[in-house]
């Protein structure tokens, strides 16, 4: 399981990275960065929650 951000639709709310700081950061130029391309099944429940809750749906799971 994989993670993407469509940078064109993120406004940087930072709702993801409260939800999994280990998981997804915002920095100082409000961007956002994925820090594990690669994720492990068990974390699918914390990633799910995060992309339903971008406020932009800029988020999304991709099976790899």
């Amino acid at each position: 399981m994989k993670v993407v951000v469509d940078n064109n639709l993120c406004e940087a709310n930072a709702v993801c990275m409260r939800l999994a700081p280990d998981i997804f950061k915002v920095d100082d130029n409000d961007v956002l960065h994925i820090m594990q391309e690669h994720l492990p099944e068990t974390d699918r429940a914390r990633v799910g929650e995060a992309v339903r809750r971008c406020p932009r749906q800029a988020l999304s799971i991709v099976e790899d």
